[in-house]
């Protein structure tokens, strides 16, 4: 009888310690021992610092332009060591934006376990449950007067814009204010079947090559990423300005979404 117990005991182990991948959550972590962590979004245009109102870029498709603006939404941190463990950032303290006019916006700051961590995952954007919540559940950068006054929130439909790129370029044609103006904000969570648009994406960063986040407490182990603005223009769909002047919510918005997962590259780590 005793061998028999002994062994569903052990069979329960085993399929408990599969349900879970016999890995740690965050509720095996002791809030005590948080500590400091930045991750800092550098922005670049190919291999040119972004500079508003000044540098002038070319893309892809050889068109000139420059940038005016440019503000994207960083949210649901995690980060995750070599074995395995993973802490997920709680999301109340996990959504920034990121706004070029501002250099202050560029590192999000967060606390997580004392370790070291060699991945990074986040998203770019809001996702869809945050998005709908109770206006209470959504201050700081998610508050919807902000939102209105950075040009971030669209309305009580399609919500959350999710990047902002604005600038000037030769090939765009001449707007009602006689400008030559290209506008892209990208969003859309597919929250209604009339407008299934999902532009949520989710990047996950390898930190092995460029060193590993060592938190620890009393310093603050910062994360460094290149975020390159051309990468919008040039991926998996290609952008022109002369075809494509303004994108908002429409289904080429898409495309565009897509290109932004080649945008972060993993520069280095500050411990």
């Amino acid at each position: 009888m005793n061998k028999i117990f002994r062994f569903i005991m052990i069979a329960l182990g085993i399929n408990l310690c599969l349900a879970s991948s016999c890995k740690k959550n965050n509720d095996s972590f002791n809030d005590e021992n948080l500590a400091p962590l930045s991750v800092e979004f550098d922005n670049i245009v190919g291999g040119q610092n972004l500079q508003l109102n000044a540098g002038t870029y070319y893309n892809a498709q050889g068109e000139e332009f420059n940038i005016d603006r440019l503000q994207y939404y960083i949210s649901n941190i995690k980060v995750k060591k070599a074995d395995g463990t993973e802490y997920v950032v709680p999301q109340d303290s996990s959504y920034f934006l990121i706004r070029e006019d501002d250099q202050s916006t560029r590192f999000c700051k967060v606390k997580v376990p004392e370790g070291e961590y060699s991945q990074l995952t986040f998203t770019l954007g809001v996702d869809s449950l945050r998005a709908t919540m109770d206006l209470s559940k959504r201050k700081g950068v998610l508050d919807v007067a902000g939102g209105m006054e950075d040009g971030m929130f669209w309305g009580w439909t399609m919500g959350y814009i999710f990047l902002k790129l604005e600038g000037t370029s030769p090939s765009a044609p001449l707007d009602p204010l006689n400008t030559r103006k290209f506008r892209y904000h990208i969003g859309g969570f597919g929250n209604t079947e009339a407008s299934p648009i999902n532009n949520i994406k989710t990047i996950t960063m390898d930190l092995t090559a460029g060193g590993v986040a060592k938190v620890r407490k009393g310093r603050e182990a910062n994360v460094h990423l290149f975020v390159d603005i051309a990468k919008v223009f040039d991926g998996p769909n290609k952008l022109s300005i002369a075809s494509h002047p303004a994108v908002m919510f429409s289904t080429f918005s898409l495309g565009i979404a897509n290109n932004f997962m080649g945008m972060f590259t993993h520069d280095h780590t500050e411990n």
